[in-house]
C-alpha cells in the first residue's frame, strides 16, 4: 500500500505496518559509529555488561529512526510534501540487540492548510512495539500532504 492523500485520511485511521525488523548488533554500531554517539551503552559489551541492563543497550535514536522508517510506507509515501514535526518522543522501554521491532500507527488530528489550498497536516500517533508487546518509542508526527482533490 502507498501512502495516502490528506483527503483520505479520517481521525481514528489505525495501520499495523507490515514491516517487522530483528535489530542486529550491526544496526547499532553502524548508527553509533555514523552519528558520532560514543555512549559505551550501545557500542562497549563490557561497560554495558556492567550497567544495569547488562547488555548492549540500542541506541534509542536508531529506534526512532526504525519506527518512522517503517510507518512511511503507508503514511507518506509519495503524498508528503514535507515532515512538520515531531512531538512527544518518549521511550518507555529499552531496545536490546535480538529485539523483533513492529509500528502501529493512528490519525489523531487532521486540518487542512490555511496557506496551501490542495493540502493539508496530518498528525500520527506511531508506536513501536517489541515482540513481548511492550511500546518501546512512541511520538506524534505531524506532516504536510497533498491531496488527491485540489482545493480539499
Amino acid at each position: 500500500m502507498a501512502g495516502r492523500y490528506f483527503d483520505e485520511w479520517n481521525i481514528g485511521d489505525r495501520i499495523e505496518h507490515p514491516i517487522r525488523r530483528t535489530v542486529t548488533e550491526t544496526d547499532n554500531l553502524l548508527f553509533s559509529t555514523m552519528t558520532h554517539n560514543p555512549q559505551p551503552l550501545h557500542i562497549d559489551a563490557e561497560a554495558a555488561r556492567a550497567s544495569e541492563f547488562g547488555q548492549i543497550l540500542v541506541n534509542g535514536t536508531f529506534t526512532f529512526a526504525l519506527m518512522i522508517g517503517v510507518t512511511v510506507g503507508e503514511t507518506t509515501l509519495g503524498t508528503l510534501i514535507a515532515n512538520l514535526g515531531y512531538d512527544e518522543v518518549r521511550m518507555p522501554k529499552p531496545v536490546f540487540i535480538g529485539d523483533t521491532l513492529r509500528a502501529v500507527s493512528e490519525v489523531t488530528a487532521l486540518r487542512p492548510s490555511a496557506s496551501r489550498p490542495g493540502q493539508g497536516i496530518v498528525t500520527w500517533r506511531h508506536e513501536l512495539w517489541n515482540q513481548r508487546d511492550e511500546i518501546v518509542c512512541h511520538c506524534l508526527r505531524s506532516a504536510l500532504l497533498r491531496s488527491r482533490t485540489p482545493g480539499a
